[in-house]
Formats: C-alpha cells, sequence, structure tokens
C-alpha cells in the first residue's frame, strides 16, 4: 500500500483524540473516552479553549484536568465535547500507516480509475479497519482495508481492487 503524501491539503482538518464523559471529582477533573495512543503528547485541544494540566488513568476512563476548568459544574458542561487537534499536529506515519481522518471522504475508484463512491467510516471490528464506501446513489458496501482490497491510496483517491467490489 501506499501511504499519503505528506503534502497532504488536509493538515488543518481537525481530529478528534478523546471526549469528555462527564465530571470526575468536584475540584473540576473530568473523565474522558480517549483515541488515540498518547493524549499527554498534546496540550492545547479545541484551538487552544482547553489546556491539559495533567492526564492520568482511572477506573471509569482516563482522568484529565484542563487549566480553564475550575469545579465540577465547569466540568459537567464539557460533557460531549470532543477534544481535537489539527491533522499536522499529529506524528508522521510510517509506510502503510494512515490516519482515519487523512481517508475519510476520499474519493473511490477502481483499478482502472473509474470512479466508485467515497469513504464514508471507517470500522474496526476487532480484526483490523474496514472502510465503508457510499456509491452515487447512496447504497453502501465495506471493504477490508488489507492490501489484497485496497492496493493504493493517496491523499487524493482510495484504489479498491475489482475483486472486492459489489455487483
Amino acid at each position: 500500500m501506499s501511504k499519503p503524501s505528506s503534502s497532504s491539503n488536509r493538515g488543518d482538518r481537525p481530529v478528534t483524540l478523546a471526549a469528555v464523559i462527564g465530571a470526575h471529582g468536584i475540584a473540576g477533573e473530568v473523565r474522558l473516552k480517549v483515541f488515540a495512543e498518547d493524549l499527554a503528547a498534546h496540550k492545547s485541544f479545541n484551538g487552544g479553549t482547553l489546556t491539559l494540566k495533567s492526564v492520568r488513568g482511572g477506573s471509569n476512563g482516563v482522568i484529565a484536568r484542563f487549566a480553564e476548568v475550575a469545579d465540577r459544574n465547569a466540568a459537567e458542561a464539557l460533557r460531549g465535547t470532543e477534544l481535537t487537534v489539527p491533522r499536522a499536529a499529529l506524528p508522521p506515519l510510517g509506510e502503510g500507516e494512515y490516519y482515519h481522518i487523512d481517508l475519510l471522504d476520499l474519493p473511490v475508484v477502481d483499478e482502472d480509475g473509474a470512479p466508485i463512491g467515497r469513504v464514508v467510516a471507517i470500522d474496526d471490528y476487532g480484526a483490523g479497519d474496514v472502510i465503508e464506501i457510499e456509491r452515487p446513489d447512496g447504497k453502501r458496501f465495506m471493504v477490508p482495508m488489507r492490501p489484497e482490497a485496497v492496493p493504493a491510496w493517496d491523499d487524493e483517491k482510495l484504489v479498491v481492487a475489482s475483486t472486492f467490489l459489489e455487483v
């Protein structure tokens, strides 16, 4: 598989790294559902509106403290808030690696370049990522994100092998 080029125009797209699932205690800490391996590598979220002071594991999600959140009421008000950073703030990728944000909304073509649809979702059911593709007529189908199904992608398109296309 080819990886997206570093000159991608998607660098400013916000990437969700976590979501606030509730308050923790009375001092303004929040519980997070985290979607990234290392949340602590980022100190600023949501365009600089939230500054991470500390993060630690908890029994019911990750516990975080933000400089702008002083009490439980302020923490509760953040429930449902997604914590985002710009795509450009993420570490560089190795060969064959990708961030979901890089694939979402990509046009999908077959091996001859004929348009198929666009990527609308990426799920992981335990055996690896599955790409959901929506055709122009609104019908959707899924393909595994494996070299035999997706032989190539870049920042312009995702190629799906003909044997994985629904008829």
